[in-house]
Parts: structure tokens; sequence; C-alpha cells
């Protein structure tokens, strides 16, 4: 967090995050990745991080799941301290990954893939109403339900990530750079599609994402984080409004007197 906090961080601090990161460091052999991050996701918003590539977004996300165990620091989920359980433990207790890169089982038929995200689910009339609404967010999944998965486009097979996801009855998805290697078309339909279910279904959403102006109009909340650590957090609206944000992530440069551009030699994140 930057030495002046946001308007905004007290408020929100009355309300009970489900999850809760607390001053976690990890790292890839002697190489910290994350220092010292501490973030709130509250129930029922969407929430991102912001942030260059190799600054540790994705990191945060394997912590959180259970993928990566932190050097220090606590990660906590509806209030119950899930720093370093196991991965299919955290899924079970209604926390999924979404990670970079669309795994699926490429040999398995789009409904069989859906069918493995609610593995682990007893409720079968449940089950098969999320199918459903699957179906109704994207589509063409409904068409390509017999095709084996590793036939989808990149952009399908993102949809079908996110779809398991749903399908395992989650309360909280970590979403991790949707928008990789898609067009903007399409990039714009994942992003409305991920605030629908926010807002039809209440899940709540933490996302990662270089593409900041889609995450800052999609998300309530935000940080940004540089080389590991939190610099910036606040609402959305009001990120986009900083200089920093819209220098270094939106692209908007300010114009000296005479029409040439001025470029900031570094961030000042005020």
């Amino acid at each position: 967090m930057s030495a002046t906090a946001p308007a905004t961080t007290s408020a929100r601090g009355d309300e009970q995050p489900v999850l809760r990161l607390a001053n976690v460091e990890s790292a890839y052999g002697p190489v910290k990745a994350i220092r010292g991050v501490s973030l709130q996701v509250r129930r029922g918003e969407i929430a991102t991080v912001l942030g260059s590539n190799g600054s540790g977004k994705t990191t945060i996300l394997k912590t959180i799941s259970g993928i990566i165990d932190p050097l220090k620091g606590s990660v906590e989920f509806k209030g119950e301290n899930i720093t370093a359980r196991d991965p299919a433990y955290i899924v079970q207790q209604g926390l999924s990954h979404v990670p970079e890169g669309r795994e699926v089982f490429p040999l398995l038929s789009v409904r069989d893939n859906l069918a493995m995200g609610a593995y682990t689910r007893k409720d079968r009339d449940a089950v098969a109403r999320d199918m459903e609404a699957v179906f109704s967010y994207f589509p063409i999944l409904r068409e390509r339900a017999s095709q084996d998965a590793g036939l989808l486009s990149g952009g399908q097979q993102q949809m079908l990530s996110i779809s398991r996801a749903i399908m395992a009855a989650s309360e909280v998805i970590l979403l991790d750079e949707p928008s990789l290697g898609l067009s903007p078309k399409l990039t714009k339909e994942i992003f409305e599609i991920v605030v629908r279910i926010n807002r039809e279904r209440g899940t709540t959403l933490l996302l990662v994402e270089q593409n900041a102006n889609m995450a800052l109009n999609a998300a309530d909340y935000g940080y940004v984080l540089e080389n590991g650590r939190i610099v910036m957090e606040d609402d959305c609206a009001r990120l986009r409004e900083k200089e920093d944000i819209k220098e270094f992530y939106l692209g908007m440069k300010e114009a000296g007197v005479r029409g040439e551009r001025r470029w900031k030699k570094k961030k000042t994140w005020r």
C-alpha cells in the first residue's frame, strides 16, 4: 500500500472480507516474488490486481489456492486460516482458481470437462441447473458439448475454464489473465460474462489482468502491484482518475504547452 492510504480503505475495512491476505511473502527458490502483500476481497465484489508482467500477480493467486506455500503471512477464507492447505481442500471450501493458460482436459469432451468441475458435489439437481446456466452464459459450449476440449479455440477454452469453476459451486473464483492471447472482441465478451456471473450469481471474483482498462471497468476495487508489493489501492472508479494509472496503465500521456508529450521518469503513486 502507498504511504498515503486512500480515503475508502477505512470505510471498506468495516466490512468482513470473504478473503484476506495479511503480510504474505512467497518465493521461487531464492527469488522473492511477493513481499508483504496484504489485501482483502469483500463478498459479492470483483476485486482486481493490476501490475506489469513479472510483478507477482500470478504468485498471489497461486499462494491463495495452495499451489505455493508462503514464506510468511496468512491467507484466510471465510474466516478460516487456509495458509498452505492442500489445493483440493481449498476447492472443497468454495474457492476455485482459473489459471493462466486455460488448463482443460484436452481428451475429454466439453460436457465431461464441466462434469469434472462438479466432481465433489452431491447436489445433482443443482449441478444440472448450473450446467444449464453455463450453457446460457456461453452458448458455444452447448454447441461443442460433445467435442474434445483440446479442439476448442483459445477463447472457447477460456470459457470452459471459467465454466468449470462455476460447476464447482465456487463462492470465490480466482481468475488469472483471462484476456491472454484473445482478440479485443473476445476479451470484451469474456469480461461482460464475468460481470454477469458476479451480478447474477453473487460470485466473488479476484481478477489479475494486464489489460488495465478492461479490469478497472469490470471491477469494484483495485490494487496495484509493483515488484511484489502493493503500492496503491482504491475503488476502481477513483483509480481510473489517478495520473499514474492513466499514464502507466491506460496509456494516457499529458501534453505539454507545445502539444508535445511529457513523459514521467518514474511512478509517484499518489
